[in-house]
């Protein structure tokens, strides 16, 4: 029985990813107030760094991967113009529906598909730029992951990896304290759900540091792979690209 971790618990690895369903269905309707208030409002400026860094020009195409409730690829549609194209992606239904919503609600007419990361039903070297941000340490093979995302790049494309990282060692004992009492408290307060805040502070510690992710996308078979961490290392995108 091939084995692999939800939080800190092991579990069989064909459990996970309806565990990691159960944790999203949950939240979804919550998800955008829970991150405001979780990252005191940070995870805009997050955002907006990796869509600069991105650097997206009119008539490209973009895929979101764990896209969720689109706040990139909300941000990325005006970038690209009419004549590119954003594609928003997740494997949990929940979190799409809500994501579809926020793009009709903003006059965005961008294609949506209910897909898993580590099987892309998109054709080889089809996208510009791809994106996941915060869905990476959710997937049970990240390595696949990582594999299919460089597929469905076009040759000169860009990976962007944004995702919780290791914090800077001073600060450590204080996220500590922030991650496992006030999120839990948090979740319980606003989205009902302590638990599936408690599995997001440990999912965090579980998933590679910033080393130890850029590795693994160079042995995934991209190119200049470069780290860019932000509020002292709690959050660290990866720009890497395909030749």
């Amino acid at each position: 029985m091939a084995e692999t971790h939800f939080g800190f618990e092991t579990v069989d690895e064909k459990d996970k990813a309806q565990r990691v369903a159960g944790v999203f269905s949950s939240v979804a309707r919550k998800y955008d107030v829970m991150n405001d208030l979780m990252s005191m409002g940070l995870h805009r400026f997050w955002k907006k760094f990796t869509i600069d860094i991105a650097a997206p020009r009119p008539g490209e195409r973009v895929l979101d991967v764990a896209g969720g409730t689109a706040d990139l690829a909300a941000a990325f549609a005006p970038r690209v113009g009419a004549q590119g194209q954003v594609w928003l992606t997740d494997i949990n239904n929940a979190m799409l529906g809500v994501g579809r919503d926020r793009l009709l609600d903003e006059g965005i007419l961008a294609p949506v598909a209910q897909c898993d990361a580590e099987k892309l039903p998109f054709p080889d070297n089809h996208f510009d730029i791809v994106t996941v941000a915060f869905g990476l340490r959710n997937m049970t093979h990240k390595d696949r992951a990582l594999v299919e995302m460089r597929r469905v790049l076009r040759p000169g494309g860009r990976l962007l990896v944004l995702e919780f990282s290791k914090v800077w060692k001073p600060l450590e004992k204080a996220y500590e304290v922030y991650s496992f009492k006030l999120l839990p408290w948090l979740g319980q307060k606003i989205a009902g759900d302590a638990e599936s805040y408690r599995y997001l502070a440990e999912s965090i510690r579980m998933h590679p540091d910033q080393a130890a992710l850029k590795a693994m996308m160079e042995h995934a078979g991209l190119e200049r792979v470069e780290v860019f961490n932000m509020t002292a290392g709690v959050v660290a995108l990866h720009r890497a690209y395909k030749f």
